[in-house]
């Protein structure tokens, strides 16, 4: 560790050539939020929708791109740069964390990430990858048979687990009101049932189709000089960008990518203590069920009141998101009932890979990304929180270590005495603005010049 540069810190535009007809919009963010439902009044494949023609969209504006070999669109969010701003070279791409949508980087004007980097003048745009936040689904074609009889088994799954719940709820549970948020989620479950057959794809397919098409739309739009774009990536985002400049290395190809910075993220965490490890067991019974993907944001939205209002049978969840008195509990409930979004049982099977020997692999089970990440010629930043038990530091060095050491810089935020950083701290926590945004502004600056 000592080679490496270590610190504990303290601290209207043309459309492209793809066109599509009788798009059927997927807006949701959860139950309880406002829900957008559009059909054949989606705006064409790259046009731009300013955001107040969106009830979701907080951005200043919101693009679309059309992702290969699929019937998805994926979603841009788009933060223009500040006038009082200085003038940057490169455009700021922001990928967030599996299950999540924009609003991990745009909770609220207090904690919003996205704000502050478009205030400093960066061009931000925050991808959302199919099937997340505003992404969008072609439903042209009604579906077959056999999808519909997968949707007709997952909801009576779902209703089944439901009334199982409720069930067992009694006395001091029934003031929660969890009878309705139960009603209520099998409502919103199979409201878009019918999307659940299209929720497909695995990792690989966002390494080789998702970020390359919204890398490249992202170019056409801003004309950086040199072709490159600013990259951070959260969890499951910063994985991707670790697992691009692998391929790349490997591959002896640009990755287009001028800095990558990485929060709370790894290619291996078989080393670690990370709770992951008792929570992906769950990919177990999803298999037995067959089931092509798990609504967490459904699921997440019935147990909140058990996590977060007496008597707090489940608040040791919330230890997951973020470290004790990092976050105000409005702050966590906007996380569990906006940000977050249904995962395609594919996409978990191939992370949990993660956590075996070598780390991660690809979907044929050779290629593994950590042994190439070494080959990467990217300047990175990784950042831990320093009580983050999904990806702790230990897990997050462990892909750094592997990097060139001229390339990389590692550094875990939280101090012995406090404020200490959980996983989603270094984006929304109490002191994130102040300590942690900083950082990753002077490694953005540095290579923004180069």
């Amino acid at each position: 560790m000592d080679t490496l540069r270590f610190e504990l810190s303290s601290v209207s535009l043309t459309s492209t050539a793809f066109t599509a007809s009788s798009l059927h919009s997927h807006s949701r963010t959860s139950f309880s939020s406002v829900r957008v439902s559009r059909v054949n009044s989606s705006p064409a494949i790259g046009a731009v929708v300013k955001t107040t023609v969106n009830e979701i969209c907080t951005a200043d504006e919101l693009h679309y791109v059309p992702v290969p070999n699929s019937d998805w669109r994926a979603a841009l969010w788009r933060y223009l740069p500040s006038s009082k701003g200085p003038k940057r070279k490169h455009p700021l791409l922001l990928l967030s964390g599996i299950a999540t949508n924009a609003f991990t980087y745009d909770l609220s004007p207090e904690f919003s990430f996205a704000r502050f980097m478009s205030g400093l003048g960066f061009d931000t745009w925050i991808l959302e990858l199919r099937g997340a936040g505003l992404s969008s689904l072609n439903l042209d074609k009604d579906l077959e048979t056999d999808k519909q009889q997968i949707v007709s088994d997952l909801l009576e799954n779902f209703i089944n687990v439901s009334e199982r719940i409720e069930n067992a709820l009694d006395g001091g549970f029934k003031i929660l009101g969890m009878q309705d948020r139960l009603s209520k989620s099998v409502v919103d479950f199979k409201e878009r049932l019918e999307l659940i057959p299209h929720y497909n794809w695995d990792f690989d397919n966002y390494l080789e189709e998702d970020i390359p098409s919204a890398m490249e739309y992202v170019r056409s739009q801003t004309k950086p000089k040199d072709g490159k774009l600013l990259a951070i990536g959260h969890s499951m985002g910063g994985i991707l960008l670790y697992a691009l400049l692998s391929r790349c290395g490997l591959k002896g190809t640009d990755s287009g990518l001028a800095s990558v910075t990485t929060l709370a993220a790894t290619l291996d965490y078989s080393c670690s203590g990370t709770l992951l490890k008792y929570l992906l067991p769950v990919k177990d019974p999803a298999q037995a069920m067959n089931l092509s993907a798990l609504p967490i944001d459904t699921i997440l939205a019935m147990i909140h009141p058990l996590m977060c209002r007496p008597p707090y049978a489940l608040s040791w969840l919330t230890t997951n998101i973020s470290a004790p008195q990092m976050m105000d509990p409005e702050v966590i409930e906007k996380l569990v009932l906006k940000t977050l979004c249904t995962v395609p049982v594919k996409l978990l099977l191939q992370l949990a890979t993660a956590m075996d020997h070598r780390g991660l692999r690809d979907r044929t089970g050779t290629f593994y990304y950590k042994d190439h990440i070494s080959k990467t010629n990217v300047p990175i930043l990784a950042l831990a929180g320093d009580w983050d038990i999904v990806c702790p530091p230990d897990a997050v060095y462990d892909t750094v270590k592997m990097i060139p050491e001229h390339l990389a810089t590692f550094k875990v935020v939280g101090s012995p005495g406090g404020p200490h950083y959980g996983h989603q701290d270094l984006i929304s926590g109490r002191t994130a603005r102040s300590e942690v945004y900083p950082l990753i502004l002077r490694f953005l600056e540095e290579h923004d010049e180069n």
